[in-house]
């Protein structure tokens, strides 16, 4: 069947729920990701055919069920390295990628020691991965309590060629866990879940129908449970002048400002992302 004329019942099926360009958008991204036509060679070869159009008509079906394209295609792009996901973890987000930079732009005070990193909330290994490409003096680890998140993770640390040791571990149960607590690190960084029970409404459907809610999703009785966690773990795992950072729900900037100053942190600071929303916050240990 010809290519185009697949991608006519693409947009037969399609644009009643997606914008006609973000359809060809979809259109193009599995038709290089599944048969290595890009764009340009099919408007060289109108006439391009394929024989199996399995995999694209099942791509359709599921992006007619709103599915994320980066689930359909299995891989993603973050911090300029690829990354594979699936719906055990979390699509990166851009603003995530402002966190990893936030980071790389302040790192403590030169040590006489490796300078350790600790990544709570791992996931796809987005963020651990990311540092330790861009910061290969320094040891990286990164926990998470999914084993099948850790498993995604693992398989993009050997993609990148990126060493990060990975843990399975409960933050909010980590007190029980003998040998993490004795670890102390020079920057703990996590981006952990922080919407909101009554903000899922707020949310698109592919995203709240596929990706992984453990990972997104606080009772809204206490929104900061995984922050309270870190922070108190922070205190007492950071080295002297260690630092902390957050990705963090952006109703609740004020909220985690009182809670870092709460547990006696410095150096406080709330940055907003691209889109002027309150995003980040990092503290020093006093």
């Amino acid at each position: 069947m010809k290519l185009k004329a697949i991608q006519y019942i693409y947009h037969q099926e399609l644009d009643a729920i997606y914008d006609p360009n973000e359809v060809d958008s979809f259109f193009f991204i599995l038709a290089e990701s599944f048969y290595n036509i890009t764009r340009i060679k099919l408007a060289m070869n109108p006439e391009l055919a394929i024989d199996d159009m399995e995999k694209i008509l099942n791509g359709l079906e599921r992006l007619k069920n709103e599915e994320p394209i980066q689930y359909i295609i299995g891989d993603t792009e973050f911090f300029g390295l690829p990354f594979k996901v699936n719906q055990n973890v979390l699509i990166p987000r851009p603003e995530t990628e402002e966190l990893v930079d936030w980071v790389l732009n302040h790192q403590p005070p030169t040590t006489n020691h490796q300078l350790t990193i600790l990544d709570i909330g791992t996931g796809s290994g987005c963020i651990a991965i990311s540092l330790a490409k861009h910061m290969q003096k320094a040891k990286v680890y990164a926990l998470d309590v999914s084993s099948e998140a850790l498993n995604v993770a693992k398989l993009n640390a050997k993609l990148n060629e990126a060493e990060v040791g990975f843990m399975e571990v409960d933050i909010l149960k980590i007190e029980e866990r003998k040998g993490v607590t004795d670890f102390k690190f020079d920057i703990i960084v996590s981006n952990p879940p922080y919407v909101r029970e009554k903000e899922k409404e707020q949310m698109k459907a592919n995203v709240l129908n596929n990706e992984p809610h453990l990972a997104l999703f606080v009772e809204d009785e206490d929104p900061l449970q995984f922050y309270k966690a870190i922070t108190k773990f922070a205190v007492n795992n950071l080295t002297d002048n260690g630092l902390l950072f957050f990705e963090i729900n952006e109703y609740l900037g004020g909220d985690m400002v009182q809670l870092l100053k709460d547990h006696n942190f410095m150096n406080i600071e709330l940055k907003q992302d691209i889109f002027k929303k309150d995003r980040m916050i990092k503290g020093q240990i006093a």
